[in-house]
């Protein structure tokens, strides 16, 4: 895992300072800069826009991570593969903002007595997903030729610092909602200009496909696969934004702000599952490839330990700060904090399957997970669709948790029973126990007077326990050679 554990260690660095501007985004600016409606009205945007994104391309960021091998050759420049790969957003655009248009009327009628804000700026949305498409392809090539990092920083950093000072510029009213609203887009345009300048940079892509070489490798094999796949994405993104558009239906935009600053605190433990599938899934498509399912279980094996691990420290980091964390947002945020529990539970669930996503969508099995989703799709609109109206908020976290949980219960035994991997073992079990000791630890630590006091205070202890007892029970003993004293303890 060289090249992974490189690539790996500059994403983290750029991920956990993402972290920060995040938290500061999240915990501060937001809530605090703009009303909760909206606050409701950028978040639903952002989440309809993104869904229609994942369908936009018509499935090829799936088809480039699978077969982008196939074409890698920097002498013929990819065989004009870039140029290929933007074919499809164009199209998808096209298809799509005609389905728009035709159930416009529905959309809107849907969300118009509790979140008629929404409906106002619904045309937006045609230019959002399009931009946002766009920048998942670049991603996805950028990615593709193993190049993570400057990508992920305009991602993760930039972008969002260029939001945070938007919001501040917008709270002094320099100009109206509707321009923050098209500014905002205009940031992720400029992502778009950034990342195609830093490809550019780096490989001057070939924008001359050369049809001999695309005939040979099954061109309608790989649309096929792309467009199959186009509705995974499509599904798995749904799985994440589709509490929040139930919500805004049957409660209105404020809920939705109210919920969606919850949902993102648990968005922040699962940022390193983010990073490292950015560079396992080229390495496990290269891996099916030349049928090395050596590399495919070490990644598997691996990153489920890892993941959990790291993922378990930010769960506790976040839950057990959770009232303090919400002192520092507007009193009215504060009603979400067992949404915030529910919902991170559903996210450890997930780094705990580790880069599952990766080994079944780049195998030739990848039209199981297809079905997988699909069907957990469908459980997931009709537990919103149940639990919303009696719950409330905590409703839409449930069904969420719950289709976190089926849907890696499912996947797991899949690749179990027809890859024969299977992750877990006694680290597993004594990484859940470490958790579960440290949450419990929390409640015997006392208070004090200042949120950020507490915050570094029950960190600082519950971080030393957790690395103390990381460190005890060896859970990852290959990386104790690279510290000193370690190295000669052990």
């Amino acid at each position: 895992m060289g090249v992974i554990q490189r690539q790996g260690i500059k994403n983290a660095i750029i991920v956990y300072l993402g972290i920060v501007v995040a938290f500061v985004n999240i915990l501060i600016i937001q809530p605090n800069f703009l009303t909760k409606e909206e606050l409701g009205l950028t978040r639903i945007l952002f989440n309809f826009s993104i869904l229609m994104s994942t369908f936009l391309p018509i499935g090829i960021n799936s088809a480039t991570l699978r077969f982008f091998p196939h074409f890698k050759n920097e002498t013929t420049r990819h065989y004009g593969y870039f140029a290929y790969m933007m074919i499809f957003p164009m199209v998808g655009f096209v298809v799509l903002s005609i389905l728009l248009l035709i159930f416009k009327s529905v959309i809107i009628g849907y969300y118009i007595e509790k979140s008629k804000l929404f409906t106002d700026y619904f045309n937006c949305i045609f230019l959002y997903m399009f931009v946002l498409a766009l920048v998942s392809v670049l991603q996805c090539y950028a990615f593709s030729l193993l190049k993570t990092t400057v990508p992920s920083f305009i991602n993760d950093i930039f972008v969002r610092a260029c939001i945070i000072l938007l919001t501040i510029v917008y709270y002094y009213k320099w100009f109206s909602l509707e321009w923050y609203i098209y500014l905002t887009i205009g940031i992720y345009a400029l992502q778009v200009f950034l990342v195609m300048l830093y490809i550019i940079y780096e490989e001057k892509p070939g924008l001359k496909i050369d049809f001999s070489f695309l005939k040979t490798q099954n061109p309608k094999g790989m649309i096929r696969y792309g467009f199959m796949l186009s509705f995974t994405a499509m599904t798995a993104i749904g799985l994440k934004s589709i509490d929040s558009m139930f919500l805004g239906h049957y409660k209105g935009l404020e809920t939705v702000a109210i919920y969606a600053i919850a949902a993102l605190f648990s968005t922040v433990i699962e940022v390193p599952l983010n990073a490292l599938e950015k560079i396992a899934s080229p390495n496990i498509s290269r891996a099916y490839k030349e049928n090395d399912m050596n590399v495919v279980k070490d990644i598997y094996y691996k990153s489920s330990r890892y993941l959990l691990l790291m993922g378990g420290l930010l769960f506790l980091g976040i839950n057990i700060n959770i009232h303090y964390l919400y002192q520092l947002t507007p009193k009215d945020y504060s009603s979400a904090t067992t949404v915030v529990l529910i919902v991170s539970i559903g996210t450890l669930i997930n780094m705990a399957t580790g880069v599952n996503d990766s080994i079944l969508f780049n195998s030739n099995k990848y039209i199981y997970g297809t079905y997988m989703l699909l069907m957990l799709f469908g459980l997931a609109i009709i537990t919103n669709m149940i639990f919303i109206p009696i719950f409330g908020m905590e409703g839409a976290a449930l069904a969420t948790c719950l289709s976190s949980f089926a849907y890696n219960f499912v996947k797991y035994f899949f690749i179990w029973k027809h890859f024969h991997l299977q992750p877990f073992d006694m680290k597993t079990i004594v990484i859940i126990f470490l958790i579960g000791v440290c949450f419990g630890i929390n409640f015997l630590l006392p208070s004090f007077d200042g949120a950020i006091l507490n915050i570094v205070f029950r960190s600082s202890i519950i971080t030393l326990v957790y690395l103390a007892g990381t460190y005890f029970f060896r859970i990852i003993p290959e990386f104790h050679h690279y510290i000193p004293y370690l190295k000669r303890k052990n």
